[in-house]
């Protein structure tokens, strides 16, 4: 039997680092990002990445890995995870992996076979048309039409995004669901999902923002956008980065542009919960009320030691 690692996943600003950090201290962990966001370079503020003081408690991987303008997508997430738990697992360490980001989760445990869909240039150009003449909504619509799932899991803001969920809806029913071949993981592993009252985790989220307004967030983006990434780019479509680039190059009322990163945050965690259902029976759900680090030991060590009985 392969040995086992843990999975750490829920909403935006539910908890899941705070309790990754425990676990990890406490288990002889080892931390892997499964945020799509943290993998970049100098976005730190607006993705709430671990600060320096919880990386030297903890080894973390999948940080900190591309430039804002460099890809990093599934495909890449699979191979990088793969070959980090496997050395995670050689130096005698527990992998954790931890993150909102349901398609690498899922992914990475349901075994997905990605096969390699480029891109369709005469089809790109018509959607870009579409774009400019009507809207990202029009073409958001179109997803929905021809693939309900991918239209409620993608930001409908995300013009790139929402293009290359249409070319992969296309290729799909084009060719008889070959992409969605799965070859589920045989490595024991143990999910643990944190959650939280929807009002009181919307709280908690407008909170959230509020900090990383006081502690420089748009001077984060107005950094990027001084070093040259374009605000076109995948990485600044982000939540907060696209709304905040928007008040620095277009003068639009910061007050106005804070509201509307918190709200697409509560949208982006309705999309989260359509990824991590309350009701799947793989999920071993707590609540996020204090006493998460003390049920999450217990479940672990039970699990830890079930694992060793079947050795």
């Amino acid at each position: 039997m392969r040995k086992p690692f843990l999975v750490i996943i829920g909403p935006t600003a539910v908890g899941k680092s705070r309790l990754a950090l425990n676990l990890a201290q406490n288990l002889g962990g080892e931390i892997v990002n499964a945020d799509s966001r943290q993998v970049y370079k100098y976005m730190d503020i607006g993705t709430a990445k671990p600060s320096d003081a919880e990386r030297k408690l903890v080894d973390h991987h999948l940080l900190d890995i591309r430039l804002p303008d460099e890809e990093f997508n599934l495909v890449s997430f699979l191979q990088l995870s793969s070959t980090i738990i496997r050395k995670i697992h050689e130096r005698g360490r527990l992998p954790i992996l931890v993150g909102g980001s349901g398609q690498y989760i899922w992914g990475l445990l349901e075994g997905w076979q990605i096969p390699r869909i480029e891109p369709d240039v005469t089809l790109r150009s018509e959607l870009e048309k579409q774009l400019e003449n009507s809207g990202v909504e029009s073409l958001h619509n179109y997803l929905q039409q021809i693939d309900p799932i991918s239209s409620a899991r993608v930001d409908s803001k995300n013009q790139r995004r929402v293009i290359r969920a249409i070319e992969k809806a296309l290729y799909r029913q084009n060719n008889d669901n070959s992409a969605d071949l799965k070859r589920p993981l045989k490595t024991p592993h143990l999910i643990i999902g944190l959650t939280l009252d929807r009002k009181e985790l919307y709280e908690r989220i407008d909170s959230r923002v509020d900090d990383m307004m006081n502690r420089g967030f748009r001077e984060e983006v107005q950094m990027l956008i001084n070093k040259g990434y374009s605000t076109s780019l995948s990485s600044m479509s982000s939540v907060g980065y696209q709304e905040l680039a928007e008040n620095i190059t277009d003068g639009r009322d910061l007050d106005d542009v804070v509201q509307r990163i918190k709200y697409r945050t509560h949208k982006i965690v309705r999309k989260q919960y359509s990824w991590f259902r309350l009701r799947d029976p793989r999920i071993n759900w707590l609540d996020s009320d204090g006493s998460e680090n003390y049920s999450a030991n217990n479940m672990v060590e039970e699990f830890l030691l079930h694992y060793d009985k079947m050795k």
